[in-house]
């Protein structure tokens, strides 16, 4: 791991991003923000996955006005996801959000920005920039014919110059594609060039398997370079999946402990207990559990012992057996069939 880039600390709400602060995870609720009691509804399902701030569309007057009502329902921080209107930016901040994201490639005029940074300033509410690749300011097309990572930099440069000229440094920048590459170069790219806080994602990443493999590998290469603040893994799935695969490339990355850390075997030809239905049935069993728990659950006598020694709880398999380890100290053996139940147990108890 490189060490963590040295950005300053922006507040949203009661969560500090940047500088030194742990690496915070977001989603976006999936239904028309009017109807606002649906809204509330995801977004307690959110929190209790371990959502830190939410982000909801405001896209029409109805759903600027419904605002107000989900803030006062919620316990992580509220954005408003702003496009082409700024009008609902004003009306957002009136309904008391904890930040504004905007994409100014299709906000149009300064003065519309201006008069959004004029009143969050005079709110102390943050506003993050957030660039996408597929949605760049027409000049900067047709300077580079099609999107790419320096046009994304050129286009944040841009909006921070504006922000500038109106006196407004309370920002988070987002440039995001769903080309990998091309979101994590431009992140290199702009955490040279400023020292806000930066927020992590490939946009439109895709279904379930693949948008998760796009996401660690985008958000993971950059957060194991030192840079990143706070993530969005952007899924064609619900908000409770995006949370988990976000605290789960934290994980992989020791940049917290967000819940249980299963370590288990691929299986081979050593295998002599049906290992494949056991992890599964663990994981979900601890899909809700948020106890900081590293459980190793290992296949055979070859890595198994070590393994499992090294976990606060583990099973080392041999032939319809597994002996059972807590924090490293063993057990005795259990029966196969026994397993699953005795894992939990331990997990309970620690």
């Amino acid at each position: 791991m490189y060490p963590k880039r040295n950005s300053r600390v922006v507040s949203v709400g009661s969560v500090a991003v940047g500088g030194g602060s742990p690496v915070s995870v977001q989603s976006m609720t999936k239904v028309p923000t009017s109807n606002w009691e649906d809204v509330v509804a995801q977004i307690h399902s959110y929190e209790e996955a371990g959502c830190q701030i939410v982000r909801v569309t405001s896209n029409t007057p109805e759903a600027a006005d419904a605002l107000k009502y989900i803030k006062n329902e919620i316990h992580i921080p509220l954005v408003a996801d702003i496009h082409f209107d700024h009008k609902l930016a004003l009306a957002a901040i009136d309904a008391g959000v904890d930040k504004i994201r905007l994409n100014p490639g299709n906000i149009g005029k300064e003065e519309k920005i201006r008069d959004v940074l004029n009143k969050a300033n005079d709110s102390g509410i943050p506003i993050r920039i957030g660039i996408n690749a597929g949605s760049l300011e027409k000049d900067i097309l047709r300077k580079y014919h099609y999107p790419t990572a320096q046009g994304m930099v050129d286009s944040a440069l841009r909006q921070v110059e504006i922000c500038d000229k109106y006196n407004f440094q309370n920002l988070i920048l987002a440039l995001k594609s769903s080309d990998v590459m091309m979101m994590i170069e431009a992140n290199r790219m702009i955490a040279q060039r400023t020292d806000f806080p930066l927020h992590l994602g490939v946009t439109e990443a895709g279904p379930h398997a693949s948008g998760i493999l796009k996401s660690a590998i985008g958000i993971g290469t950059l957060l194991a370079e030192g840079i990143g603040d706070t993530i969005r893994v952007s899924l064609t799935d619900s908000g409770e999946e995006e949370i988990k695969a976000g605290f789960g490339i934290l994980k992989s990355l020791n940049l917290g402990t967000y819940g249980p850390n299963i370590i288990s075997c691929p299986t081979c030809g050593r295998l002599e207990v049906d290992l494949i239905p056991i992890v599964m049935k663990v994981e979900k069993a601890l899909e809700k559990v948020k106890k900081p728990v590293k459980v190793a659950l290992m296949g055979c006598l070859v890595n198994g012992p070590g393994e499992s020694r090294d976990a606060d709880i583990g099973i080392s398999c041999g032939k319809n057996y597994a002996v059972l380890y807590v924090k490293g100290k063993s057990l005795g053996k259990i029966n196969e069939e026994d397993i699953e139940k005795r894992v939990l147990e331990e997990v309970e108890k620690f």
